[in-house]
């Protein structure tokens, strides 16, 4: 996998590093072919906050066949991007590129267009100028990370670690993200619970108290039914009425968040545990073993037996 890391004057070391330093353990460690490359609007060299010089800086070319574009941080003044940056995110994303932005590489993702609809999250001082500038993009302050799979958006600072490590684990497995956070002796998951294993993790606390306990007991009920009616009657309200406060908490539909928790609560078991597939159905409340294997497929495209041999860490 080919990843571009965009350098801009005055981006920090540690803003800079952390993508690199990630990714670039995962080739160190034999875990995958993966290759890291700095780019920026120009060719040549970029001075970091810290007053030092990086030469060796590729043009925004280098991004033409990246499999991931990351924004590893934002200038304070939040100002908009350029031309150059701005055409980058836009044809990478257009071409099935996925796009990072960590910290507040959230702003030039939002001003480009790519975080419209969406819940993002980024580093608290950028979250009311993300807000002002983009009213129609939802700022999840409470979560570490927020991957859209096309898209992810991560908090300040020190949180870029865990995205980035989340990345690796969405890739490569849970094994392959041990190993690197092992290496470099950080947490493989810091506190944030089951929500950052996800691939859209939702808080668990929700700025809708309702929905928010409705979310906690749906995720520890997965095999239950979980019908609209069960939800709704769980929070004490019409359908109509939590359908539509559902959407305005988590942004999606009640039948597509509970496929994805179900979804994700399978790869979780097939990767730690020797269940059977029929139990790993059963266990994550699909009402066949037959459409637990289709759903699966669909969205990995993979066989549930094919990643527990990839994946697996039993």
């Amino acid at each position: 996998m080919r990843i571009a890391i965009y350098a801009f004057e005055g981006v920090t070391l540690f803003h800079l590093a952390v993508p690199q330093m990630v990714f670039d353990e995962v080739g160190r460690r034999g875990l995958a072919d993966w290759d890291t490359v700095l780019f920026a609007d120009r060719a040549g060299g970029v001075r970091t906050a810290e007053g030092l010089r990086i030469e060796g800086v590729h043009g925004p070319d280098a991004a033409d066949d990246a499999d991931l574009v990351v924004v590893p941080s934002w200038y304070e003044d939040a100002r908009p991007p350029g031309v150059e940056l701005r055409a980058t995110l836009e044809s990478a994303h257009a071409r099935g590129a996925a796009i990072a932005g960590l910290c507040l590489g959230a702003l030039p993702l939002a001003d480009a267009g790519l975080l419209t609809g969406r819940t993002v999250v980024t580093h608290w001082r950028g979250s009311r100028t993300l807000t002002e500038k983009h009213p129609d993009v939802q700022v999840d302050e409470s979560v570490l990370y927020i991957d859209h799979g096309d898209v992810l958006t991560s908090a300040g600072t020190a949180s870029a670690l865990d995205a980035c490590l989340h990345i690796v684990r969405a890739r490569l497995g849970a094994d392959a993200a041990n190993q690197v956070a092992r290496s470099l002796v950080i947490a493989p998951h810091r506190e944030g619970g089951q929500a950052q294993y996800i691939e859209r993790p939702v808080a668990a606390e929700s700025s809708n108290d309702t929905i928010g306990a409705v979310l906690d007991w749906a995720q520890a009920n997965l095999s239950e039914s979980l019908s609209i009616d069960d939800l709704a009657a769980r929070a004490r309200q019409s359908r109509r009425t939590f359908l539509r406060a559902f959407r305005a908490a988590t942004g999606t539909t009640p039948a597509a968040w509970i496929r994805t928790r179900r979804l994700d609560e399978a790869r979780r078991l097939l990767e730690t545990t020797t269940r059977s597939v029929d139990r790993i159905a059963s266990d994550s409340g699909f009402g066949s073993t037959v459409t637990f294997r289709q759903r699966f497929e669909a969205e990995y495209g993979t066989t549930p037996s094919q990643y527990r041999r990839r994946f697996s860490v039993v």
